[in-house]
């Protein structure tokens, strides 16, 4: 199932060069958005100072991201939109709520690191997960990309952007609070595709085991996601990191970055790089 959005070219104070003006209007967004990641909330005034913009231009930008939810504008500046479950009716969802709450920072700068790896007209896949769907929430405001997932949630977050081309596998959903798509129609319309980066969620990530997670039907579609990728990318906080799960999604070998938090001891992350796996910590 697909859900494909056209690029409408912007304008702005590039007079008679719509397409300039948009890729000037990104790059400030991207920047706006980055600062709202790691500080939360921002100014007029401050915005106007870093992006050496006039305060009329800024408050257009606002305006703009506020239209595709990404911000809310509050007096005198803005404030990141709420990044948890943020599609409506997945609000009301205890069990993916509580999930999400734990280490929210820590998954917030897993996300951006993890989006800052991807590169224009690429295809990217994500897992069902809760990083993974901030990974999936700090690309939002890009352009031309095409995202393959099987979570419902992460593809109807995605679904309003104006940029991305969002594939949904198909499948059934099997466990409440997961908005995961497992079985033969998921893992088929994956065979068939060859993407760039997949980000992967996932219980437990050891240097021994690899990527592990508690559900069979689940590791098979994730597995069939490494399977078609250039780039494995695994994002997970540091309560995850040295936990083994019961299933294996993929050994450590197939693993190329791993993402996670300043909370994985020095030891742990030798062990990774020994095995070939690039850490990076944020």
């Amino acid at each position: 199932m697909s859900t494909n959005n056209t690029q409408v070219a912007a304008s702005d104070e590039v007079a008679g060069h719509p397409v300039l003006a948009s890729s000037k209007i990104d790059r400030r967004a991207k920047e706006i958005l980055r600062l709202l990641l790691h500080h939360g909330k921002t100014s007029v005034d401050e915005l106007t100072v870093l992006l050496k913009m006039s305060p009329a231009s800024v408050r257009r930008d606002l305006v703009r991201l506020e239209e595709r939810g990404l911000v809310h504008r509050t007096h005198g500046g803005a404030m990141l939109a709420d990044q948890q479950a943020t599609y409506e009716p997945f609000r009301f969802d205890a069990s993916f709520r509580v999930r999400e709450e734990r280490f929210t920072r820590e998954k917030q700068r897993i996300a951006q690191a993890a989006s800052d790896l991807v590169q224009e007209n690429e295809t990217i896949g994500i897992t069902a997960g809760t990083t993974t769907t901030q990974v999936a929430q700090c690309l939002r405001h890009r352009r031309n990309l095409h995202i393959i997932t099987n979570a419902v949630n992460i593809a109807m977050e995605l679904s309003s952007s104006e940029g991305l081309d969002t594939t949904l596998t198909g499948g059934r959903m099997r466990w409440q609070g997961a908005f995961s798509l497992i079985g033969p129609a998921a893992i088929e319309s994956l065979n068939i595709v060859v993407m760039d980066w997949v980000f992967v969620g996932v219980c437990g990530v050891d240097p021994v085991h690899g990527a592990t997670t508690i559900e069979a039907d689940e590791a098979a579609v994730f597995r069939a996601m490494t399977r078609q990728t250039k780039q494995v990318v695994v994002v997970a906080d540091s309560s995850k990191v040295g936990m083994i799960s019961p299933i294996i999604i993929c050994p450590a070998s197939a693993i190329d970055i791993l993402i996670t938090d300043d909370g994985v001891p020095e030891e742990t992350v030798a062990a990774f790089e020994k095995a070939g796996v690039r850490v990076v910590i944020v």
